[in-house]
């Protein structure tokens, strides 16, 4: 696996090398020794699928809170999507910076995304399936996120938004989360 630096210390994005013969090809997905030598998590108790009908469909900006924070590496099995996540760490250089990502089912790449973190992606095909390995357990009364519009991240989505859930547009604004 190739680790590449994002502009966030700890958040990476990860390559597989595949080894190719007639058949197709094998590559590694995960791996706790190189996972370890990063200092990254190695304990992933909750394995999620998500899919996407439309193209264009938004999903996110998601995060737990504290102290129910969690990791989660996200490939894109089926498809395309423009991933995105966003530091929320107040004592970070890059506190309310996003960064985007395509991750694709060609290019197979996965986005490492440390606790204090919100993630959200859209479709860029139809019939989108997005993996994710995560290190808590799903909290309901932490469950917390922004609107993917919020002015104050000023994420360009690189299509027109077809679809989002009624509580992905409920979301209060990052100014009124005392996070800001």
């Amino acid at each position: 696996m190739k680790f590449t630096r994002t502009i966030f210390e700890d958040a990476w994005l990860i390559g597989l090398e595949p080894r190719e013969d007639h058949r197709g090809f094998f590559a590694r997905t995960f791996c706790v020794r190189e996972y370890e030598a990063k200092g990254l998590e190695t304990a992933f108790p909750q394995h999620s699928l998500s899919h996407s009908r439309e193209r264009g469909t938004v999903r996110g900006m998601h995060f737990q809170k504290p102290p129910h924070g969690e990791v989660k590496v996200v490939t894109c099995l089926r498809g395309a999507i423009f991933d995105v996540i966003i530091d929320l760490r107040p004592n970070s250089p890059h506190f309310a910076r996003w960064q985007g990502f395509e991750l694709t089912e060609t290019n197979r790449r996965q986005i490492y995304i440390p606790s204090g973190f919100a993630h959200g992606f859209q479709t860029l095909s139809q019939d989108v399936d997005v993996h994710y390995l995560i290190s808590a357990y799903y909290e309901p009364q932490a469950s917390s996120g922004f609107r993917y519009d919020d002015p104050a991240f000023a994420i360009t989505w690189p299509l027109p938004v077809s679809m989002i859930s009624e509580r992905d547009l409920s979301w209060p604004p990052f100014a009124n989360s005392g996070l800001s």
